[in-house]
């Protein structure tokens, strides 16, 4: 049906706190590879581009240099091999739901809200992770970094999930918490709620957003605005 109302989720630092498992599939890599681990709060920053992404700013930072100028391409492609084949079987170790999630989903489904995740994680192993965590079937569809030949911060990624739900972007809000999600939503002309303290160096005033929350509990009273 036309007109319904459209919900899109980031997924890392949004829905699920992620952190903990990220970090131990860094710091995996970083040992085996020779550079410097991180602490969870240091992986926070680092998260919201893909694997690669991540991998590439935690040697820019160590190491001084952008990840595109490590010339050993071999080097690089064999880390974030690395990376996604450990964390792909280590997932759902630490991971946890951000407060309130479960309760606002079902909520959601009650009001007949459609549900995705637009997520620059890769698509199979946030699909993984939601049915590990449980909350998958809430959602009608999910798109991750290599679902479309963009990914957030591009807004495309948000707008052709909308069309493809069958709905409407004037009746469309997105849920982030980093600088990836709200410039996509800005783009795509899409009212913002942003989370504190998401994956991101960012401050909230530099970050786009039309709402601000510290986890789910009592989203219901901001969304039940725009319906």
């Amino acid at each position: 049906m036309k007109n319904k109302f459209t919900i899109l989720f980031d997924l890392d630092g949004t829905l699920i706190d992620t952190a903990p498992d990220l970090m131990l599939a860094h710091n995996h890599v970083m040992k085996k590879f020779g550079f410097p681990t991180k602490s969870t709060e240091d992986i926070r920053s680092l998260v919201g581009q893909g694997a690669g992404a991540l991998i590439g700013r935690s040697i820019w930072g160590q190491a001084k240099k952008e990840f595109s100028l490590v010339k050993d391409q071999t080097m690089k492609d064999e880390m974030t091999k690395e990376f996604i084949n450990y964390y792909g079987k280590n997932i759902y170790i630490k991971s946890t739901l951000i407060k309130g999630v479960k309760n606002f989903l079902i909520w959601c489904k009650k009001e007949k809200i459609s549900m995705a995740v637009c997520t620059n994680k890769t698509d199979y192993l946030a699909v993984d992770l939601l049915k590990k965590i449980e909350i998958y079937d809430f959602f009608e569809y999910v798109a991750g970094y290599n679902t479309f030949d963009y990914c957030k911060p591009d807004p495309r990624h948000l707008t052709n999930v909308i069309e493809i739900l069958d709905g409407d972007i004037n009746r469309s809000i997105m849920i982030g918490d980093s600088e990836s999600d709200a410039n996509a939503a800005k783009s795509a002309r899409l009212p913002m709620i942003l989370l504190e303290d998401g994956y991101t160096e960012k401050k909230i005033t530099e970050i786009y957003h039309n709402h601000i929350i510290k986890d789910f509990v009592g989203i219901e009273k901001i969304v039940s605005k725009y319906l």
